[in-house]
Protein backbone atom coordinates (compact mmCIF):
# COMPACT_ATOMS: atom_id res chain seq x y z
CA UNK A 1 0.00 0.00 0.00
CA UNK A 2 1.40 3.04 -1.21
CA UNK A 3 0.50 6.50 0.91
CA UNK A 4 0.25 9.80 -1.34
CA UNK A 5 0.26 12.96 -0.28
CA UNK A 6 0.63 16.48 -1.25
CA UNK A 7 3.24 18.78 0.68
CA UNK A 8 5.87 21.42 -0.20
CA UNK A 9 8.35 20.04 -2.36
CA UNK A 10 11.40 22.29 -1.11
CA UNK A 11 10.71 22.15 2.61
CA UNK A 12 13.41 19.30 3.34
CA UNK A 13 16.22 20.52 2.01
CA UNK A 14 18.89 23.48 3.77
CA UNK A 15 20.19 22.82 6.81
CA UNK A 16 21.20 19.47 6.78
CA UNK A 17 22.57 19.30 3.04
CA UNK A 18 24.66 22.88 4.31
CA UNK A 19 26.48 20.99 7.34
CA UNK A 20 28.23 19.17 5.18
CA UNK A 21 30.35 21.70 2.47
CA UNK A 22 32.64 18.76 1.15
CA UNK A 23 29.24 16.45 0.72
CA UNK A 24 27.72 19.33 -1.45
CA UNK A 25 30.86 19.26 -3.47
CA UNK A 26 31.17 15.80 -3.99
CA UNK A 27 27.31 15.38 -4.49
CA UNK A 28 27.73 17.71 -7.42
CA UNK A 29 30.25 15.92 -9.02
CA UNK A 30 28.04 13.01 -10.05
CA UNK A 31 24.10 15.20 -10.26
CA UNK A 32 22.75 18.32 -10.73
CA UNK A 33 22.17 19.62 -7.21
CA UNK A 34 18.79 21.45 -6.92
CA UNK A 35 16.14 22.03 -4.62
CA UNK A 36 12.50 20.80 -5.75
CA UNK A 37 10.27 24.03 -7.01
CA UNK A 38 7.26 25.01 -3.91
CA UNK A 39 3.95 24.19 -4.76
CA UNK A 40 0.42 25.88 -4.67
CA UNK A 41 -2.78 25.79 -6.51
CA UNK A 42 -4.00 22.23 -5.86
CA UNK A 43 -5.45 19.97 -8.94
CA UNK A 44 -6.47 16.25 -8.62
CA UNK A 45 -5.30 14.09 -11.72
CA UNK A 46 -5.84 10.47 -10.75
CA UNK A 47 -4.41 9.88 -6.91
CA UNK A 48 -1.66 12.14 -7.21
CA UNK A 49 -2.15 15.81 -6.24
CA UNK A 50 -0.92 18.77 -8.32
CA UNK A 51 -0.01 21.83 -7.07
CA UNK A 52 1.31 24.96 -9.46
CA UNK A 53 4.87 25.34 -8.81
CA UNK A 54 6.32 28.49 -7.23
CA UNK A 55 9.63 29.04 -7.15
CA UNK A 56 11.57 31.30 -9.21
CA UNK A 57 12.94 29.84 -12.34
CA UNK A 58 10.77 26.77 -12.75
CA UNK A 59 9.49 26.92 -16.67
CA UNK A 60 5.81 28.49 -16.97
CA UNK A 61 2.94 25.26 -16.10
CA UNK A 62 5.37 23.05 -14.09
CA UNK A 63 2.70 21.68 -11.82
CA UNK A 64 4.50 19.53 -8.31
CA UNK A 65 3.42 16.66 -6.42
CA UNK A 66 4.67 14.04 -3.89
CA UNK A 67 4.26 10.50 -3.38
CA UNK A 68 5.62 8.37 -0.75
CA UNK A 69 7.13 5.17 -1.04
CA UNK A 70 8.62 2.42 1.03
CA UNK A 71 12.09 2.60 2.11
CA UNK A 72 11.94 -0.98 1.82
CA UNK A 73 10.44 -2.77 -1.03
CA UNK A 74 10.34 -5.68 0.70
CA UNK A 75 8.17 -4.37 3.97
CA UNK A 76 6.20 -2.03 1.77
CA UNK A 77 4.10 -1.43 5.34
CA UNK A 78 6.50 0.19 7.10
CA UNK A 79 9.19 3.07 6.91
CA UNK A 80 8.12 5.59 4.17
CA UNK A 81 9.87 8.13 1.96
CA UNK A 82 8.70 11.14 0.24
CA UNK A 83 9.10 11.62 -3.74
CA UNK A 84 9.25 15.05 -4.87
CA UNK A 85 7.63 15.04 -8.52
CA UNK A 86 7.13 17.65 -11.03
CA UNK A 87 5.46 17.71 -14.49
CA UNK A 88 4.75 19.85 -17.64
CA UNK A 89 1.10 18.79 -19.29
CA UNK A 90 1.03 18.38 -22.62
CA UNK A 91 0.49 21.34 -24.49
CA UNK A 92 -2.30 19.83 -26.91
CA UNK A 93 -4.78 17.99 -24.58
CA UNK A 94 -6.98 16.92 -27.06
CA UNK A 95 -3.72 14.94 -29.05
CA UNK A 96 -2.00 13.59 -25.65
CA UNK A 97 -0.50 10.33 -25.96
CA UNK A 98 0.45 9.40 -22.41
CA UNK A 99 3.35 10.45 -19.87
CA UNK A 100 7.21 10.68 -20.42
CA UNK A 101 8.96 9.81 -17.66
CA UNK A 102 12.21 10.73 -16.80
CA UNK A 103 15.02 8.03 -14.81
CA UNK A 104 17.70 9.68 -13.32
CA UNK A 105 20.46 9.73 -11.34
CA UNK A 106 19.21 11.95 -8.90
CA UNK A 107 17.58 15.19 -9.20
CA UNK A 108 15.02 14.34 -12.07
CA UNK A 109 13.09 18.12 -11.51
CA UNK A 110 16.18 19.75 -12.13
CA UNK A 111 17.14 17.99 -15.39
CA UNK A 112 13.19 18.19 -15.96
CA UNK A 113 13.38 22.39 -15.29
CA UNK A 114 16.83 22.37 -17.67
CA UNK A 115 15.60 20.26 -20.37
CA UNK A 116 11.60 21.76 -20.79
CA UNK A 117 12.51 24.60 -23.64
CA UNK A 118 14.80 21.92 -25.43
CA UNK A 119 11.72 19.38 -25.14
CA UNK A 120 9.15 21.44 -26.32
CA UNK A 121 7.98 19.38 -29.31
CA UNK A 122 7.65 16.39 -27.28
CA UNK A 123 5.92 18.26 -25.02
CA UNK A 124 2.85 18.76 -27.61
CA UNK A 125 1.98 15.03 -27.45
CA UNK A 126 3.16 14.28 -23.80
CA UNK A 127 3.15 15.36 -20.16
CA UNK A 128 6.47 15.27 -19.15
CA UNK A 129 7.48 14.27 -15.59
CA UNK A 130 10.38 14.11 -13.93
CA UNK A 131 11.01 13.34 -9.88
CA UNK A 132 13.66 13.41 -7.50
CA UNK A 133 14.99 10.05 -6.76
CA UNK A 134 15.56 8.27 -3.45
CA UNK A 135 19.32 9.53 -3.39
CA UNK A 136 18.04 12.76 -2.59
CA UNK A 137 16.74 11.86 0.75
CA UNK A 138 19.83 9.91 1.80
CA UNK A 139 21.72 13.38 0.56
CA UNK A 140 19.40 15.55 2.56
CA UNK A 141 19.80 13.36 6.18
CA UNK A 142 23.05 11.83 5.55
CA UNK A 143 24.96 10.81 8.88
CA UNK A 144 27.84 12.91 9.40
CA UNK A 145 29.59 9.66 9.86
CA UNK A 146 29.13 8.90 6.09
CA UNK A 147 30.87 11.86 5.10
CA UNK A 148 34.48 10.93 5.91
CA UNK A 149 36.61 8.64 3.86
CA UNK A 150 37.12 5.08 4.86
CA UNK A 151 40.57 5.12 3.45
CA UNK A 152 43.53 6.74 1.69
CA UNK A 153 42.76 5.09 -1.96
CA UNK A 154 45.26 3.61 -3.83
CA UNK A 155 45.61 0.75 -6.51
CA UNK A 156 46.57 -1.81 -4.75
CA UNK A 157 50.13 -4.05 -5.71
CA UNK A 158 49.00 -7.43 -3.84
CA UNK A 159 46.26 -9.38 -2.22
CA UNK A 160 47.09 -7.84 1.07
CA UNK A 161 46.89 -4.53 0.02
CA UNK A 162 43.50 -5.21 -1.16
CA UNK A 163 42.52 -7.37 1.50
CA UNK A 164 43.75 -4.32 3.88
CA UNK A 165 41.73 -1.27 1.81
CA UNK A 166 38.95 -3.53 1.85
CA UNK A 167 38.77 -4.04 5.18
CA UNK A 168 38.77 -0.53 5.65
CA UNK A 169 35.77 0.61 3.71
CA UNK A 170 34.01 -2.36 5.20
CA UNK A 171 34.64 -0.59 8.79
CA UNK A 172 33.59 2.79 7.17
CA UNK A 173 30.42 1.27 5.78
CA UNK A 174 29.87 -0.25 9.08
CA UNK A 175 30.05 2.72 10.60
CA UNK A 176 28.22 4.82 8.08
CA UNK A 177 25.40 1.98 8.15
CA UNK A 178 25.02 2.45 12.52
CA UNK A 179 24.57 6.11 12.30
CA UNK A 180 21.71 5.51 9.40
CA UNK A 181 18.72 7.08 10.74
CA UNK A 182 16.63 6.84 7.19
CA UNK A 183 16.83 3.09 6.75
CA UNK A 184 18.03 3.99 3.34
CA UNK A 185 21.63 2.58 3.40
CA UNK A 186 20.86 -1.22 2.22
CA UNK A 187 18.30 -0.17 -0.63
CA UNK A 188 19.47 2.42 -2.13
CA UNK A 189 19.89 -0.12 -5.69
CA UNK A 190 18.55 0.02 -9.02
CA UNK A 191 15.69 -2.16 -8.46
CA UNK A 192 14.42 0.17 -5.36
CA UNK A 193 14.50 2.82 -7.59
CA UNK A 194 12.83 1.21 -10.92
CA UNK A 195 10.24 0.20 -8.06
CA UNK A 196 9.77 3.59 -7.37
CA UNK A 197 9.31 4.27 -10.67
CA UNK A 198 6.67 1.89 -11.23
CA UNK A 199 4.87 3.17 -8.31
CA UNK A 200 4.66 7.22 -10.17
CA UNK A 201 3.97 5.07 -13.37
CA UNK A 202 0.95 3.62 -11.39
CA UNK A 203 0.18 7.21 -9.92
CA UNK A 204 -0.20 8.61 -13.12
CA UNK A 205 -2.66 6.13 -14.14
CA UNK A 206 -0.26 5.49 -17.62
CA UNK A 207 -1.07 1.86 -18.27
CA UNK A 208 2.08 1.85 -20.14
CA UNK A 209 4.75 4.84 -20.19
CA UNK A 210 7.19 6.06 -22.12
CA UNK A 211 11.05 6.84 -20.43
CA UNK A 212 13.89 9.06 -20.75
CA UNK A 213 16.66 8.03 -19.10
CA UNK A 214 20.09 9.18 -19.04
CA UNK A 215 23.66 9.09 -17.36
CA UNK A 216 23.92 6.51 -14.34
CA UNK A 217 20.08 6.51 -14.60
CA UNK A 218 20.73 4.10 -17.11
CA UNK A 219 21.32 1.64 -14.33
CA UNK A 220 17.75 2.08 -12.88
CA UNK A 221 16.42 2.17 -16.38
CA UNK A 222 17.81 -1.61 -17.02
CA UNK A 223 16.39 -2.85 -13.47
CA UNK A 224 13.03 -1.38 -14.35
CA UNK A 225 13.34 -2.76 -17.65
CA UNK A 226 14.02 -6.35 -15.87
CA UNK A 227 10.72 -5.68 -13.63
CA UNK A 228 8.43 -4.36 -15.57
CA UNK A 229 9.04 -5.07 -19.06
CA UNK A 230 5.31 -4.71 -20.20
CA UNK A 231 4.59 -1.49 -19.18
CA UNK A 232 7.01 -0.08 -21.11
CA UNK A 233 5.95 1.72 -24.31
CA UNK A 234 9.41 3.52 -25.33
CA UNK A 235 12.61 3.50 -23.71
CA UNK A 236 15.25 6.61 -24.58
CA UNK A 237 18.39 6.17 -23.52
CA UNK A 238 21.20 8.64 -23.68
CA UNK A 239 24.70 8.46 -22.54
CA UNK A 240 24.07 5.29 -20.38
CA UNK A 241 26.22 2.55 -19.05
CA UNK A 242 25.23 -1.06 -19.68
CA UNK A 243 25.56 -2.33 -15.69
CA UNK A 244 24.27 -6.24 -16.53
CA UNK A 245 27.21 -6.96 -18.18
CA UNK A 246 29.22 -5.64 -15.39
CA UNK A 247 31.03 -2.73 -14.28
CA UNK A 248 34.76 -3.52 -15.31
CA UNK A 249 33.80 -5.03 -18.60
CA UNK A 250 31.52 -1.00 -19.26
CA UNK A 251 35.64 0.17 -17.79
CA UNK A 252 36.86 -2.14 -20.72
CA UNK A 253 34.70 -0.08 -23.08
CA UNK A 254 35.99 2.84 -21.72
CA UNK A 255 39.90 2.67 -22.14
CA UNK A 256 39.68 2.82 -26.08
CA UNK A 257 37.66 6.37 -26.07
CA UNK A 258 40.61 7.39 -23.19
CA UNK A 259 43.01 6.35 -25.80
CA UNK A 260 41.59 8.30 -28.96
CA UNK A 261 40.64 11.54 -26.38
CA UNK A 262 44.46 12.02 -25.73
CA UNK A 263 45.02 11.09 -29.30
CA UNK A 264 42.78 14.02 -29.85
CA UNK A 265 44.00 16.59 -27.43
CA UNK A 266 47.69 15.48 -28.77
CA UNK A 267 46.35 16.72 -32.62
CA UNK A 268 44.83 19.81 -30.87
CA UNK A 269 47.71 20.97 -29.15
CA UNK A 270 50.52 20.42 -32.01
CA UNK A 271 48.44 22.82 -33.97
CA UNK A 272 47.73 24.99 -30.94
CA UNK A 273 50.42 27.51 -29.96
CA UNK A 274 48.85 28.52 -26.48
CA UNK A 275 49.19 25.13 -25.93
CA UNK A 276 52.16 24.71 -22.96
CA UNK A 277 53.04 21.29 -25.11
CA UNK A 278 53.06 22.64 -28.20
CA UNK A 279 55.97 22.01 -29.37
CA UNK A 280 56.34 18.03 -27.92
CA UNK A 281 54.71 14.48 -28.09
CA UNK A 282 51.76 15.10 -25.50
CA UNK A 283 51.42 11.74 -26.05
CA UNK A 284 54.87 10.71 -25.07
CA UNK A 285 54.91 13.27 -22.18
CA UNK A 286 51.77 12.35 -20.54
CA UNK A 287 52.73 8.34 -20.54
CA UNK A 288 56.13 9.59 -19.01
CA UNK A 289 54.46 11.64 -16.20
CA UNK A 290 52.13 8.45 -15.29
CA UNK A 291 55.13 6.18 -15.09
CA UNK A 292 57.04 8.97 -13.10
CA UNK A 293 54.41 10.40 -10.60
CA UNK A 294 54.08 6.00 -9.70
CA UNK A 295 57.42 6.04 -9.23
CA UNK A 296 57.60 9.03 -7.56
CA UNK A 297 54.74 10.34 -6.00
CA UNK A 298 53.90 13.98 -6.44
CA UNK A 299 53.48 16.05 -3.28
CA UNK A 300 50.61 18.18 -3.58
CA UNK A 301 48.42 20.72 -1.72
CA UNK A 302 44.35 21.49 -2.25
CA UNK A 303 43.20 24.26 -0.14
CA UNK A 304 39.99 22.00 0.02
CA UNK A 305 40.92 18.39 0.49
CA UNK A 306 44.26 18.73 2.36
CA UNK A 307 47.92 17.41 1.42
CA UNK A 308 48.33 14.62 -0.72
CA UNK A 309 50.34 12.77 -3.71
CA UNK A 310 49.61 12.10 -6.92
CA UNK A 311 50.51 8.78 -8.29
CA UNK A 312 50.40 8.08 -11.88
CA UNK A 313 47.26 6.46 -11.35
CA UNK A 314 45.58 8.83 -9.59
CA UNK A 315 46.55 11.38 -12.52
CA UNK A 316 44.37 9.25 -15.10
CA UNK A 317 41.68 10.07 -13.58
CA UNK A 318 42.15 13.46 -14.16
CA UNK A 319 41.51 13.38 -17.95
CA UNK A 320 39.25 15.65 -19.69
CA UNK A 321 36.47 14.17 -21.88
CA UNK A 322 35.53 17.40 -22.73
CA UNK A 323 37.49 19.98 -24.22
CA UNK A 324 35.36 22.89 -22.93
CA UNK A 325 34.48 26.33 -24.14
CA UNK A 326 37.06 27.80 -26.54
CA UNK A 327 39.18 24.68 -25.36
CA UNK A 328 39.34 25.99 -22.11
CA UNK A 329 39.61 22.61 -20.35
CA UNK A 330 42.48 21.42 -22.87
CA UNK A 331 44.70 24.67 -22.30
CA UNK A 332 44.58 24.01 -18.81
CA UNK A 333 45.18 19.87 -18.63
CA UNK A 334 48.50 21.03 -20.84
CA UNK A 335 49.50 23.72 -18.33
CA UNK A 336 48.89 21.47 -15.51
CA UNK A 337 50.93 18.19 -17.06
CA UNK A 338 53.72 20.77 -18.12
CA UNK A 339 54.15 21.63 -14.12
CA UNK A 340 53.53 18.09 -12.61
CA UNK A 341 56.77 16.78 -14.57
CA UNK A 342 58.48 19.51 -13.23
CA UNK A 343 57.66 18.81 -9.99
CA UNK A 344 54.52 21.26 -9.34
CA UNK A 345 51.34 19.36 -9.10
CA UNK A 346 49.40 22.27 -8.18
CA UNK A 347 47.51 22.05 -11.51
CA UNK A 348 46.45 18.56 -10.53
CA UNK A 349 45.68 19.07 -6.65
CA UNK A 350 41.78 19.98 -6.26
CA UNK A 351 40.47 17.56 -8.86
CA UNK A 352 42.68 14.34 -7.93
CA UNK A 353 42.70 14.35 -4.23
CA UNK A 354 38.68 15.02 -4.42
CA UNK A 355 38.26 11.88 -6.83
CA UNK A 356 40.41 10.09 -4.18
CA UNK A 357 38.02 11.42 -1.40
CA UNK A 358 34.80 11.36 -3.11
CA UNK A 359 35.35 7.23 -4.07
CA UNK A 360 36.46 6.51 -0.61
CA UNK A 361 33.55 8.26 1.41
CA UNK A 362 30.60 5.52 2.25
CA UNK A 363 28.23 8.22 1.76
CA UNK A 364 28.58 8.64 -1.59
CA UNK A 365 29.66 4.89 -2.15
CA UNK A 366 26.32 3.37 -0.94
CA UNK A 367 24.45 5.24 -3.94
CA UNK A 368 25.91 2.77 -6.38
CA UNK A 369 27.88 -0.39 -4.19
CA UNK A 370 24.21 -2.12 -4.44
CA UNK A 371 24.50 -2.25 -8.42
CA UNK A 372 27.09 -4.63 -7.88
CA UNK A 373 29.66 -1.96 -8.61
CA UNK A 374 32.74 -2.84 -6.24
CA UNK A 375 35.85 -5.47 -7.19
CA UNK A 376 34.69 -8.76 -4.70
CA UNK A 377 38.28 -9.83 -4.99
CA UNK A 378 42.19 -9.31 -5.88
CA UNK A 379 41.70 -12.02 -8.10
CA UNK A 380 38.56 -10.43 -9.76
CA UNK A 381 40.74 -6.55 -10.33
CA UNK A 382 43.97 -8.64 -11.24
CA UNK A 383 41.63 -10.39 -14.12
CA UNK A 384 40.28 -6.80 -15.28
CA UNK A 385 43.97 -5.26 -15.67
CA UNK A 386 45.14 -8.70 -17.50
CA UNK A 387 42.28 -7.30 -20.21
CA UNK A 388 42.82 -3.93 -19.72
CA UNK A 389 46.55 -3.94 -20.33
CA UNK A 390 46.15 -5.27 -24.02
CA UNK A 391 43.65 -2.32 -24.75
CA UNK A 392 45.44 0.39 -23.21
CA UNK A 393 48.57 -0.41 -20.40
CA UNK A 394 48.38 3.14 -18.82
CA UNK A 395 45.09 2.81 -17.92
CA UNK A 396 44.94 -0.61 -16.56
CA UNK A 397 44.89 0.26 -13.21
CA UNK A 398 42.13 -0.14 -10.63
CA UNK A 399 38.73 1.76 -11.50
CA UNK A 400 38.74 4.21 -8.61
CA UNK A 401 34.83 4.17 -8.32
CA UNK A 402 34.75 0.95 -8.35
CA UNK A 403 38.14 0.27 -6.34
CA UNK A 404 35.89 2.41 -3.38
CA UNK A 405 33.21 -0.26 -3.24
CA UNK A 406 35.56 -2.99 -1.96
CA UNK A 407 34.28 -4.25 1.56
CA UNK A 408 30.94 -3.48 0.34
CA UNK A 409 29.25 -4.77 3.92
CA UNK A 410 25.85 -6.31 2.60
CA UNK A 411 24.98 -8.73 -0.47
CA UNK A 412 24.85 -6.99 -3.93
CA UNK A 413 21.32 -5.73 -3.86
CA UNK A 414 21.48 -6.12 -7.93
CA UNK A 415 23.63 -8.09 -9.62
CA UNK A 416 25.21 -7.93 -13.00
CA UNK A 417 23.35 -10.62 -14.86
CA UNK A 418 21.74 -11.25 -18.45
CA UNK A 419 18.54 -9.07 -19.17
CA UNK A 420 15.94 -10.77 -20.29
CA UNK A 421 14.52 -9.14 -23.81
CA UNK A 422 11.17 -10.94 -24.17
CA UNK A 423 8.01 -8.45 -24.50
CA UNK A 424 10.69 -5.45 -24.82
CA UNK A 425 9.95 -2.78 -27.42
CA UNK A 426 12.59 -1.94 -29.30
CA UNK A 427 15.12 0.90 -27.46
CA UNK A 428 16.55 4.06 -29.11
CA UNK A 429 20.03 5.26 -27.78
CA UNK A 430 22.06 7.65 -28.12
CA UNK A 431 25.87 8.47 -27.32
CA UNK A 432 28.79 10.90 -28.04
CA UNK A 433 31.71 9.32 -29.71
CA UNK A 434 34.02 10.91 -27.96
CA UNK A 435 32.78 9.65 -24.56
CA UNK A 436 29.42 7.20 -23.87
CA UNK A 437 28.36 5.83 -27.25
CA UNK A 438 30.18 2.51 -27.11
CA UNK A 439 28.44 1.95 -23.57
CA UNK A 440 24.99 3.07 -24.73
CA UNK A 441 25.12 0.78 -27.63
CA UNK A 442 26.18 -2.17 -25.43
CA UNK A 443 23.08 -1.76 -23.75
CA UNK A 444 20.75 -1.11 -26.69
CA UNK A 445 21.91 -3.97 -28.73
CA UNK A 446 20.91 -6.46 -25.93
CA UNK A 447 17.39 -5.77 -26.94
CA UNK A 448 16.28 -6.77 -30.56
CA UNK A 449 15.39 -3.97 -33.35
CA UNK A 450 16.82 -1.20 -31.25
CA UNK A 451 18.81 1.68 -32.57
CA UNK A 452 21.73 3.87 -31.29
CA UNK A 453 22.54 7.38 -33.05
CA UNK A 454 25.95 8.28 -32.57
CA UNK A 455 26.51 11.84 -31.84
CA UNK A 456 30.13 12.68 -33.24
CA UNK A 457 31.62 14.97 -30.78
CA UNK A 458 32.32 15.70 -27.29
CA UNK A 459 29.56 15.95 -24.48
CA UNK A 460 27.47 13.92 -22.27
CA UNK A 461 23.47 13.57 -21.96
CA UNK A 462 22.60 15.01 -25.58
CA UNK A 463 18.39 15.94 -24.31
CA UNK A 464 20.40 18.25 -21.21
CA UNK A 465 23.07 19.43 -23.50
CA UNK A 466 19.95 21.07 -25.48
CA UNK A 467 21.78 19.10 -28.72
CA UNK A 468 19.05 19.73 -31.96
CA UNK A 469 19.80 16.06 -34.07
CA UNK A 470 19.48 13.98 -30.97
CA UNK A 471 16.21 15.71 -29.87
CA UNK A 472 15.23 15.46 -33.07
CA UNK A 473 15.18 11.71 -33.32
CA UNK A 474 14.29 10.93 -29.76
CA UNK A 475 11.00 13.48 -29.71
CA UNK A 476 10.17 11.06 -33.77
CA UNK A 477 10.67 8.03 -31.85
CA UNK A 478 8.84 8.91 -28.50
CA UNK A 479 5.79 10.33 -30.87
CA UNK A 480 4.99 7.58 -33.29
CA UNK A 481 8.06 4.89 -31.99
CA UNK A 482 9.82 5.24 -35.57
CA UNK A 483 13.53 4.72 -35.05
CA UNK A 484 16.33 6.53 -37.27
CA UNK A 485 18.22 4.10 -39.74
CA UNK A 486 21.22 1.87 -37.95
CA UNK A 487 24.42 3.45 -37.90
CA UNK A 488 22.69 7.58 -37.85
CA UNK A 489 25.30 9.72 -37.17
CA UNK A 490 24.66 12.75 -35.75
CA UNK A 491 27.16 15.70 -36.59
CA UNK A 492 28.29 18.41 -33.75
CA UNK A 493 26.48 20.82 -33.65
Amino acid sequence: MITIRARNPGERHGGERSRSRWLVIAVAAVMLIGVAPAASAARVDGPLIWRDCESEGVPAGMQCAAIDVPADWAKPQERKITLELARLPATEPPRRLGSVLGISSGYGIQDLTRSAADLTELRRRFDLVGYNTRTTTWIAHMPQACTQPGVSLHDPRNAKEFAALAAAMNDAFKECQEADTTGLFAHLDALSVARDTEAIRKALGEERASFMASGVGGVAAAAYARLFPQRIRAMYLDGVNNQTEGWPAQRLLVLPVLRRMLTRFAEWCAGTSACALHSEDTEVVWRRLLRDADRHPIPVTSSQYGKGKLTGWLLTSTLPLDPGPRNANWLAFADAVDKARRGDGSGFADQALFNARYAATPGAQVMSCGDDRGYTSYAQLEDFRRRARKIAPEYAGAAIDALGCAGWPLPVANPSRMLPTRGLPPFLGVGTTWFDYTSTKSFTSMIPGSVTVAYDGPGHVMYLSGKKCPIRHATRYLTDLTLPEPHTVCRTE
